[in-house]
């Protein structure tokens, strides 16, 4: 992961209610879904990592020693590139392994609540929201639903589906550049979304992060656009291998651009063999009903497990 987009500091995420205009910054004292405990991975301003604080010196007192000779010599160093890196890929190891936690009573949660979720995953502008809305409208209809927003900045999308009526909290990431589990646990905090709901969690464009962050969803949804050029699935492949359905989005601009989608559904299913594919243009319609029947079906086989 990049510490430099944000990845491994997830602390400073702001949850924010659209309706309320009232935003709550969540960090070290964010209250945890179901009563659990689990630890925070901290950042210190110092440049170098302290791990379980092994090292044997004090930071009021480091190499403080004095020296009566001044001929140049070496010390060994105990904070040395080498370890760095190692100390690096624990700490990232670490981040994994508590978000999947969290996932992991996440997903325990809808199950109970036979809360049917889908984490929707895409690169900016391949038209989610606009699927979104246009799912709302009809879906909505026999079903409570409710939406999670995630984007680094603005309530531009939160608003947008605000718009339909349904319950819709806005995270907002800061520098980060995906959700992540504890974020959707804080989230549910505020939501309490009603027994057998849909809930639709709208992650950050982002084809590189959220591929690593499993948030306890049942499904996994990657929402490509036909602008978007057939070798993406090459490009990105984590994402693709991880992800259980493909929406091809904007078929109406099918005729106009560069874009294979034989070349595009061959390179996919060369990295995940059992992914589905529904090609559809949220603009026109074309499509839709695929869509709305795949969600109807797996929210069955999700209820009867």
């Amino acid at each position: 992961m990049c510490d430099s987009c944000g990845c491994g500091k997830t602390e400073g995420f702001v949850i924010t209610d659209p309706l309320s205009s009232q935003a709550e910054k969540t960090g070290h004292e964010h209250d945890h879904l179901h009563g659990s405990d689990h630890t925070h991975v901290h950042s210190h301003p110092h440049d170098h990592d302290h791990y379980h604080h092994d090292h044997d010196h004090h930071h009021g007192d480091l190499h403080a020693h004095s020296h009566g000779h001044d001929h140049p010599h070496d010390h060994e160093d105990h904070h040395n590139q080498g370890t760095h890196r190692l100390r690096n890929i624990e700490l990232n190891t670490d981040i994994l392994a508590s978000n999947n936690i969290i996932a992991s009573m996440n997903r325990r949660f809808f199950e109970g609540r036979k809360t049917f979720c889908l984490n929707l995953v895409s690169s900016p502008g391949s038209g989610k929201t606009t699927i979104l809305e246009k799912t709302i409208d009809i879906i909505g209809k026999n079903r409570k639903i409710y939406v999670i927003e995630g984007d680094q900045q603005t309530l531009i999308d939160a608003e947008r589906i605000g718009r339909t009526g349904v319950p819709v909290l806005q995270i907002n990431t800061g520098s980060g550049c995906h959700l992540d589990a504890g974020m959707i646990e804080s989230a549910l905090k505020k939501m309490d979304p009603e027994p057998d709901s849909i809930l639709f969690i709208e992650n950050v464009g982002n084809l590189v992060c959220p591929a690593l962050f499993d948030l306890g969803e049942y499904r996994r949804v990657l929402i490509v656009s036909a602008t978007e050029g057939d070798d993406k699935p090459l490009k990105y492949p984590l994402m693709f291998e991880s992800s259980q359905l493909c929406l091809i989005n904007k078929s109406d601009l099918l005729p106009y651009v560069d874009f294979s989608t034989d070349d595009f559904i061959r390179n996919a299913r060369s990295i995940n063999p059992g992914l589905e594919f529904i090609t559809l243009s949220a603009k026109t319609g074309e499509g839709m009903d695929a869509w709305y029947r795949w969600i109807s079906e797996k929210s069955v086989l999700f209820a009867g497990k």
